[in-house]
């Protein structure tokens, strides 16, 4: 089964599988069309920018090969957002593609500012290879934090990525605090390491340290039923 035919069945699943999150008080969608996330989250006050990993103007997702989820409270007010992007990192590894700011931009020699830099001291990324899902972006508005969303979320969006994707390693960035604050071990991610991305984009005037976290596709398909009969084929959603 196709990838873009396993996102439509995604969002019924969610649909189905969201009640944990309904009983926050938050009421989640699942969306494909990354201009359409671009425009929720700069409308989101408090929510820092947009990574260029989930800017169409600046790193195109095909169809299929991303999704995010935002999740709006009582007033229909944005209070949660979270995307995911799936690499096809076959004939190279995560480590490489940061450091050649592939994973940031399409066309790095065009749309990178001379001054952006990358570097990834963390040994295991260079061990991630194959079909590698990021997941990033990842927001909760103040007054939802604390309440075990992260937990929750963290199982929907691993659930979609592997019903989607299947793929080899899942991964992200988070800086140090999230670990020690104990957030990661609610993201549900077995292994991390520092050192995963000393980053300096200036257009966006992101500057970060971030560690790696990661999950195997074996530690994934221990978790999760392969099988997919759940999901019921419907079309995609968002916010409208």
């Amino acid at each position: 089964m196709t990838s873009v035919a396993n996102a439509l069945r995604v969002s019924r699943w969610l649909q189905v599988h969201d009640a944990a999150a309904t009983q926050k008080g938050i009421y989640l969608l699942i969306g494909f069309d990354f201009h359409e996330y671009v425009s929720i989250t700069r409308a989101t006050p408090t929510k820092g920018p947009t990574y260029p990993n989930f800017r169409p103007d600046r790193s195109p997702i095909k169809s299929g090969e991303g999704y995010w989820i935002v999740g709006v409270d009582n007033k229909n007010e944005v209070a949660i957002v979270a995307a995911a992007r799936l690499y096809d990192l076959s004939h190279t590894s995560f480590a490489a593609h940061l450091e050649s700011l592939k994973a940031f931009y399409a066309d790095p020699t065009r749309h990178a500012h001379p001054q952006d830099r990358c570097a990834c001291m963390a040994p295991s990324a260079k061990k991630i290879t194959g079909k590698v899902a990021y997941h990033g972006d990842f927001w909760i508005r103040r007054d939802f934090r604390g309440q075990g969303l992260s937990k929750i979320m963290a199982r929907i969006t691993h659930r979609v990525s592997f019903t989607m994707w299947d793929p080899d390693f899942l991964c992200g960035l988070v800086p140090r605090w999230s670990l020690e604050k104990g957030i990661v071990a609610e993201y549900g991610y077995a292994h991390h390491e520092r050192g995963g991305s000393i980053l300096q984009l200036v257009e966006d005037n992101i500057v970060d340290d971030d560690w790696l976290i990661w999950r195997t596709g074996e530690e994934l398909r221990s978790q999760f039923d392969r099988r997919r009969s759940d999901l019921t084929l419907t079309p995609s959603f968002a916010l409208g």
